[in-house]
């Protein structure tokens, strides 16, 4: 069996809450064997998820991609407040993970999977976030793969480009797609000032469909545009957006981007 860690001391596994020193999986689980599974992070606010309905409808989305079940909302939602009691958590951020569970040895999936469903809590840094300094990753995100689509268990594209950032001193790395167009970070949204407007890559060069982000497209706030490192030195502002934090970007290779704090304010008010 293999035990987790967290900030918090108690998590939901599969309908019951239970401590972090005694959760587990089996060793036979394909989300720790295959990276076969997704998951879902959302900021948590008085002991719910302000925007889980737009979270839900791409877990349902994804859960559908892959062929699995998805988890009973409600469920879910009870499970949330019932660890943000036992956590005296008011303010934070939730992972909930969904893996297709148990299965014999090889790729094909198990004919009637019991999908291991696990929810975990973690506090957020009321402090501002120093700017990132981000570099251009040698490793291209594929625009054509559906698995851009989901937040997939399997994260050793990102992973090795977050190593090669660590390697040149620098916070984040952009990735680009297999025509040389910036799709995003390796755990971000991209967003960008240029020409004016705050623009960020579209999902068919390869941007995972983020709700920051498309709650920034809905509002008007955020417009869709492909962008090259060609364009870098007439940005006058970038960020990285999750749904838990926006981090405005200092650099880019090179190429010092200006910060613009009261646009920075105004995109903070408005997400969180």
């Amino acid at each position: 069996m293999t035990s987790f860690s967290s900030d918090t001391a108690f998590l939901w596994l599969d309908g019951s809450v239970v401590s972090v020193d005694d959760a587990a999986i089996y060793p036979s689980d394909r989300g720790f064997l295959l990276g076969d599974g997704l998951y879902e992070t959302f900021r948590v606010s008085g002991s719910s998820a302000p925007h889980l309905d737009l979270h839900w409808a791409r877990l349902k989305q994804g859960c559908d991609l892959l062929r699995m079940t998805a988890p009973e909302k409600k469920r879910v939602e009870q499970a949330l407040r019932q660890l943000c009691d036992i956590n005296q958590l008011e303010e934070g951020s939730a992972r909930l993970t969904i893996t297709r569970g148990t299965g014999p040895r090889g790729l094909p999936p198990p004919a009637n999977p019991r999908p291991t469903v696990m929810l975990t809590l973690n506090s957020l840094s009321r402090s501002e976030p120093t700017p990132a300094r981000v570099m251009i990753s040698s490793h291209r995100r594929d625009s054509h793969s559906i698995l851009n689509r989901i937040k997939s268990t399997n994260a050793l594209a990102s992973i090795l480009a977050r190593i090669e950032a660590v390697e040149q001193k620098a916070d984040d790395a952009l990735l680009l797609n297999e025509r040389g167009m910036i799709a995003e970070t390796t755990a971000a949204n991209f967003l960008a000032l240029w020409n004016g407007q705050i623009v960020t890559p579209f999902t068919q060069d390869g941007a995972l469909p983020g709700i920051s982000r498309q709650r920034l497209i809905e509002a008007g706030l955020c417009s869709q545009a492909s962008l090259s490192p060609a364009d870098l030195t007439a940005f006058k502002g970038g960020w990285l957006v999750t749904a838990l934090n926006l981090i405005p970007i200092c650099q880019i290779g090179s190429v010092r981007i200006p910060l613009c704090p009261d646009r920075t304010r105004m995109l903070r008010h408005f997400l969180y």
